[in-house]
């Protein structure tokens, strides 16, 4: 493949002799270069559609990992971003396009763990994330998303699809709607706590897949954590409640029998395990209320899955007309049975803390 003239806006080790498309993400335009020193990096153009703000975004991006590096002895932890020669960590090309580059670290993702070890692992590589950066000053950082994790505002835009029910849909959802209406306080209990600042402001990934930690390739230990376009300040909760509604789910965001969804209290106890012993500067008051930051993310994700069928599905993508009302119904089926099963989660919690203190 011919070399991307992008490339030589950086300072690599070396010149570029080598090119090719690498992974299979599906937001940014991703290459793999080799120069002629043997150093591999990768270079990304960025979905500025998807991501309106590039530069904010990159300010984010570099601050946290020039951060991170500091921190780290093994340099495998921290991603590396390299700098143009105009001293930026992102190159406009001759199209507007915006390109940025970083070291390529050796290892392998997941989309699903293959056993209890590996999702272990990504909790220890998001809990060390945050620990990582527990002094980093979090209110330096751009929202990169403006009030992504508000629900307050998430159910405000919620109750006025629902008014407006352009598509008539909301007759055959009454059901589903009066479940999101009527736990609307509990969805805001989180930014109501950040408003009130009960719950430190800390740096946050948003986006706590297990396909986001890169695992050593010969140890199968976490690496580094991936793909930082969300880094933004925000609650530790929001970071474990997104991992745990993700991971922890014995069924798919899709499956059409809801019968089949419910909290895996198994795997409940394993993240919140590999997150307590990383993220070791969580406040009392964090670590109690992580089960809580479980049921809000779910109940959040419940209502914009649900105001998007209502809407005639503009934001995610469906592969069939039902597909975000089955999205919707999956995440009220977690909700409900994550709040029978509250006083055993918060059993799990206060334990898996204790026994790590005594550590």
């Amino acid at each position: 493949m011919q070399i991307e003239k992008s490339a030589y806006a950086f300072r690599l080790d070396g010149n570029p002799i080598a090119c090719e498309v690498f992974g299979h993400g599906h937001i940014n335009h991703t290459l793999k270069l080799t120069t002629d020193t043997g150093s591999e990096y990768i270079l990304q153009k960025i979905n500025t559609y998807v991501f309106h703000d590039p530069v904010r975004l990159m300010a984010n991006v570099g601050s946290v990992t020039d951060f991170l590096r500091r921190k780290v002895d093994d340099p495998r932890l921290a991603l590396h971003y390299i700098s143009t020669y105009d001293d930026k960590y992102y190159h406009v090309d001759e199209n507007g396009e915006y390109w940025r580059a970083y070291d390529f670290v050796g290892g392998f993702c997941l989309d699903t763990p293959e056993s209890d070890e590996d999702f272990y692992q990504s909790a220890l590589a998001f809990g060390r994330f945050q620990q990582l950066l527990a002094d980093f000053p979090a209110e330096t950082l751009y929202e990169t998303i403006p009030e992504f994790h508000n629900t307050i505002d998430r159910y405000r835009q919620f109750k006025e699809s629902v008014a407006a029910d352009p598509l008539g849909r909301a007759a055959g959802v009454q059901e589903e709607i009066d479940f999101l209406l009527e736990r609307e306080e509990l969805g805001a209990t989180l930014q109501k706590m950040r408003e009130e600042n009960l719950l430190p402001l800390r740096v946050t990934h948003n986006d706590t897949k297990l396909n986001n930690v890169l695992l050593d390739r010969i140890t199968r230990k976490s690496l580094c954590v991936l793909d930082l376009d969300t880094v933004m300040p925000g609650l530790s909760l929001y970071d474990f409640g997104d991992s745990i509604r993700f991971g922890a789910a014995t069924a798919a965001e899709d499956e059409q029998d809801t019968s089949k969804m419910a909290l895996d209290l198994h795997l409940f106890e394993v993240y919140t395990r590999g997150y307590l012993e990383a993220a070791t500067s969580l406040t009392q008051r964090e670590i109690a209320m992580l089960p809580m930051g479980a049921i809000v993310m779910t109940l959040e994700l419940a209502t914009r899955f649900l105001k998007d069928y209502l809407d005639g599905d503009l934001y995610f993508k469906t592969q069939y007309p039902e597909h975000n009302l089955v999205r919707a119904r999956t995440q009220i089926r977690l909700v409900a049975d994550m709040q029978e099963k509250m006083e055993e989660m918060n059993r799990i919690v206060a334990q898996v803390s204790s026994q790590v203190r005594e550590k």
